[in-house]
């Protein structure tokens, strides 16, 4: 049955071949449909048709000879087309043509057949097939109701029929709405859609409200996102009751003697992490990193450790934090309060007088901060503009803040020395008025007191895994891989082609300090932004892993996170390991296994708040925009594609110009990052004067245009 439909298919593709170019197009369609139904390879098909031309041509399809069999999950694009990552570890994706996709969608779980071939210029190309379908990676798309008119006409109007149409655009399903719940036309909604139905149907299943206002968008965002806002009743129940255990000293050394504080931002109200600072004999430096206690409160196998292991870190948005822990812990028990008693784990780190690590100590203790440090405070004592106010708040520490600035810049060379890539990359601080809504969007400014901070924190986490590394303990660590090599050579061609030289970076063997002199040198052209940006992408993705591997970007070979557990299950796995293994004596293999999930986990719970923090900021920005469609603004090329170029504002806002929009026929220049035409080429880097021409909420995206009175040349 399925052959014979395969040759009729092929039958309407001979006896059209003559028909005009959409005819023949649909008859292909129709013959690629029916032969990856069948299951029939296109490697046994010779077609002969007429070209436009009306000369004979005969079609041999050689590209599919040599077929891989693979696994893989299917992304998809807006155009139809998409690419298999594949499963067994092959590290190019495969491209998978519009009319061989058998339908997936992104997330898809699928079984491909594929080639590998080169094309024109010796460059190894994939491509292939969907055979099956092996699992719906989506079990619900989130979208807006749209409503259309059907049947006979009744006395008052047409009957209507819903469909959703998904917030996604490289999703290009259309599903029948077969229950419509309380949602209305124009409403946002998650549905749950059953594809084995045809035409496809969902139900829905919750309603966010109207598709576009900023609180349904919000609310989308997050349940798209997986992010989890509420606790259990159970979980926070168990909070209040550890919360509400009063301090022991058994087993705890107080550090009453030592000059303890923490330094954070303004609005932060989960501070983990407080500093201490001595110069001992010889120029010896002695920085103790004190943490928050935080696997005290959060025990084995309770409701509170499952909550844990399934949220996995903190979510940071515009107006609100969506916390790891309950409040009563990340802001209360655990919170380094000024003035309040509270269990930590103190690293005690001996540095050398060049800030490097002689040795480290970690101690269960009980400590007191004695002022609790603002940012922008510290930065106006650094640069001699605080006033009376602050310089009073900051007495008690001010001979320690001036150690620490000291043991900063020298472990900021030290950075520096080795190589550690200080990618320069547009944080946005954006400012709501009462409502809630964005009025203002300026570009965040970090000063010396960031700095410091961060360097602390670097030192502690690097002197915490070499110690946990040489005793053998297992550990969640933090790495950070080589940048694949055909993604290193992209970037390298690509600085060359901008006049970097690059005579010195190997693309099999680069290290990172072989990127600070480009990095300097784009600095002082001023496209330092876009060159971070473009070697950012050609880098591998930091993980978590419970096997040692060295963090590329920061030229450290044993690295982990310790600093942070009140809103990371990275660094409170950490710090449970520390207590069973270090200090109660528990056999080190007993949490081999527990390093391996709470590795996975916090890789995922990563990935999910960084989706989610990147889209409701877009969000923001989308909406603040929208009131400025129709001017024009300076702005800097940051990507050039084949389909458009990305241009920033000064504020951190980014949008589209799409080339369809451009005036004049433009080619991409892939090797150059360039867009040319007969008059003008659009490069990275370059300062164009463009028109905002739509803010869209529900895709959070801007749209811009070239502003046509605007003299580029």
């Amino acid at each position: 049955m399925k052959n014979n439909r395969t040759k009729k298919a092929l039958g309407k593709f001979t006896k059209r071949n003559t028909h005009k170019r959409a005819s023949k197009d649909r008859a292909t369609r129709e013959l690629m449909k029916a032969v990856a139904e069948t299951g029939v390879g296109t490697a046994s098909l010779k077609l002969t048709f007429s070209n436009d031309n009306g000369r004979r041509g005969r079609v041999s399809d050689k590209r599919f000879r040599d077929e891989i069999v693979a696994r893989g999950v299917f992304s998809s694009s807006k155009s139809g087309f998409g690419f298999v990552t594949l499963e067994d570890g092959y590290d190019k994706d495969i491209f998978i043509p519009e009319d061989r996709t058998l339908g997936a969608i992104d997330g898809d779980f699928v079984e491909i057949i594929y080639h590998v071939y080169k094309d024109h210029y010796g460059q190894e190309k994939t491509e292939g097939r969907v055979k099956k379908i092996v699992e719906y990676g989506r079990k619900s798309l989130i979208g807006t109701v749209t409503a259309t008119a059907f049947g006979f006409k009744t006395k008052k109007t047409h009957a209507k029929k819903y469909f959703l149409i998904p917030d996604d655009s490289r999703v290009l399903l259309r599903p029948y709405i077969s229950d419509l719940m309380d949602a209305e036309e124009g409403d946002k909604v998650e549905a749950l859609i059953d594809r084995s139905k045809h035409p496809l149907e969902c139900n829905v299943v919750r309603v966010f409200g109207d598709a576009y206002s900023r609180s349904a968008n919000y609310e989308a965002i997050l349940a798209e996102c997986e992010i989890k806002q509420d606790f259990s009743r159970e979980e926070l129940a168990e909070a209040e009751f550890f919360a509400n255990m009063p301090l022991s000293d058994e087993g705890r050394i107080r550090l009453e003697d030592e000059i303890i504080f923490t330094i954070d931002g303004a609005g932060a109200k989960d501070l983990d992490d407080a500093v201490s600072l001595k110069r001992l004999r010889g120029g010896i430096w002695q920085l103790g990193v004190h943490i928050a206690d935080v696997s005290h409160y959060v025990r084995e196998r309770t409701h509170l450790d499952r909550a844990v292991m399934a949220r996995g870190t903190s979510v940071y948005f515009t107006d609100k934090v969506v916390p790891m822990l309950p409040p009563s812990l990340s802001n209360g028990a655990c919170s380094l309060n000024v003035n309040e008693e509270k269990y930590a784990l103190s690293a005690m780190i001996t540095l050398s007088k060049n800030g490097e690590i002689r040795s480290c100590d970690i101690l269960p203790t009980i400590i007191k901060s004695n002022v609790r440090g603002v940012y922008s405070e510290v930065n106006s004592i650094f640069e001699g503009t605080a006033d009376d106010e602050v310089v009073s708040k900051y007495k008690e520490v001010m001979t320690t803040l001036s150690l620490m600035r000291e043991l900063y810049l020298v472990l900021r060379q030290k950075s520096e020395k080795r190589g550690a890539l200080e990618l320069e990359t547009s944080e946005a601080e954006i400012l709501l008025d009462a409502d809630g809504t964005p009025c203002e969007i300026v570009k965040r400014e970090r000063g010396d007191a960031e700095k410091l901070i961060e360097q602390f924190m670097l030192c502690a986490n690097e002197a915490v895994a070499t110690l946990l590394t040489e005793k053998k303990i297992p550990l969640v660590y933090r790495v950070h891989e080589r940048p694949p090599e055909e993604k290193m050579s992209e970037f390298l061609t690509l600085a060359h082609n901008l006049g970097f030289d690059i005579s010195g970076i190997s693309k099999e063997n680069a290290e990172p300090k072989d990127f600070s002199s480009l990095l300097s040198e784009a600095a002082e052209r001023g496209i330092l932004a876009p060159i971070s940006y473009s070697m950012l992408r050609s880098m591998s993705k930091a993980k978590y892993s419970d096997v040692k591997a060295s963090h590329f970007g920061l030229g450290i070979d044993c690295y982990c996170h310790f600093t942070s557990p009140i809103r990371r299950l990275s660094d409170l796995a950490t710090h449970r390991i520390i207590h069973k293994v270090l200090f109660e004596g528990k056999r080190p293999e007993l949490y081999s296994a527990y390093a391996r999930r709470a590795s996975a986990a916090a890789t995922e719970a990563e990935l999910r708040a960084l989706s989610a923090e990147r889209r409701i900021e877009n969000l923001y920005k989308v909406i603040y925009m929208e009131r400025f469609v129709g001017e024009s603004f300076d702005a800097v090329i940051s990507s050039v594609t084949s389909f458009g170029f990305f241009a920033e504002l000064e504020n951190t806002c980014e949008g589209l110009v799409p080339i369809s929009e451009m005036p004049g026929m433009f080619i991409f220049d892939e090797k150059n990052m360039a867009l040319r035409s007969r008059d003008t080429v659009y490069r990275l880097g370059d300062v164009v004067r463009i028109r905002v021409e739509e803010a869209d909420i529900i895709r959070g995206k801007l749209r811009f245009s070239i502003d046509s009175d605007f003299d580029f040349q």
